[in-house]
């Protein structure tokens, strides 16, 4: 089962005074914070943790990303310098999220059966938008505009780093394993935090009819690590869609293991809508964590099997995990 909105919000907050006070009376385990103008750091026993935020990329930076995509458009805010990497010293592995690869997730070229697409009566007008001569996000002079998901739906859950170990690899978890779970009671208690981190990586208003957006978040405490990225899409008066990548990892664990659990999410806009707290407040709409709590309260068939009709790929869960040997 995957994990419930509140007990996830709850898991990945930032710290609190309550936090603040508790680390003080408790006994923690040896770390050390680095910081510089656009990046914190931690390392604790045997992992280092690095969280890099800039502002938006600049014209050199978007050109640049955009050539390595395959020349699609690129989202109206692209943090394409940010990024949230691990590596666990003793075997070698390193896993990271960032903004050019999780791009790279997006359906580039026509969409086929299982891309989720969306195709409403002002999608052509958008793409012009973004393409045309006058648009300021336009193609560059030397790649042509091409078919892609204008609504930057991504699958991404993460990568591991080229120069990580090759033998560890991702697998499905046992049901029946305990330790292949994330433990709820263990992510809602309030323990001190040690690092905390929001890493923004792009975000998109897809011409004023709606919002895509992907970010990651970041919390260590003293037993465990937790990450939650969250990409949510809003298509007014079409849909809503998310899609959660949560790692978790126990520092008690023996052999090291690293859990990963997709889910994904989608339902039509008006069935989310009647679920506003009052009628004439549209500004629930335009919250992720809103969004995701509706979505995750309906019975799964409704918003992981049926979902808005589009037959998204993305919908339900799936729990792997990751063993760090040496």
């Amino acid at each position: 089962m995957h994990t419930s909105f509140a007990q996830a919000a709850a898991s990945i907050s930032p710290p609190s005074y309550t936090n603040v006070l508790m680390s003080a009376a408790t006994s923690l385990p040896h770390h050390t914070l680095g910081e510089s103008p656009n990046s914190r750091s931690i390392e604790i026993g045997e992992w280092y943790i690095n969280s890099t935020t800039n502002p938006i990329s600049n014209a050199p930076q978007c050109n640049a990303l955009q050539a390595s995509l395959r020349g699609i458009p690129l989202p109206e805010m692209t943090f394409g310098s940010n990024s949230l990497e691990l590596s666990h010293k003793s075997s070698g592995w390193k896993y990271a999220f960032g903004t050019e690869e999780a791009l790279k997730g997006v359906k580039n070229g026509d969409l086929e059966d299982g891309d989720g697409g969306v195709k409403v009566g002002y999608a052509d007008a958008w793409l012009s938008s973004r393409t045309g001569p006058s648009s300021e996000f336009g193609m560059p002079k030397t790649v042509a505009t091409k078919p892609y998901d204008w609504t930057y739906t991504t699958l991404y859950a993460g990568h591991t780093e080229e120069s990580s170990a090759k033998s560890i690899v991702w697998r499905a978890a046992d049901p029946q394993n305990t330790s292949h779970s994330i433990p709820l009671a263990e992510l809602t208690r309030q323990d001190p935090i040690l690092f905390y981190a929001e890493i923004p990586l792009f975000e998109d208003e897809l011409h004023d009819n709606g919002a895509s957006h992907l970010l990651v978040r970041i919390r260590v405490m003293p037993t465990c690590i937790f990450i939650l990225q969250r990409f949510t899409l809003r298509v007014d008066n079409v849909l809503f869609r998310t899609f959660d990548t949560r790692i978790y990892h126990s520092f008690a664990s023996n052999p090291p293991l690293v859990v990963r659990e997709t889910s994904g999410w989608e339902a039509p806009y008006d069935r989310v809508k009647r679920f506003l707290p009052k009628r004439d407040d549209l500004t629930p709409l335009t919250d992720p964590m809103w969004i995701a709590k509706v979505l995750t309260e309906f019975p799964s068939h409704v918003t992981q099997k049926e979902g808005a009709g589009t037959g998204w790929r993305g919908m339900g869960t799936k729990l792997e995990i990751a063993v760090l040997t040496k």
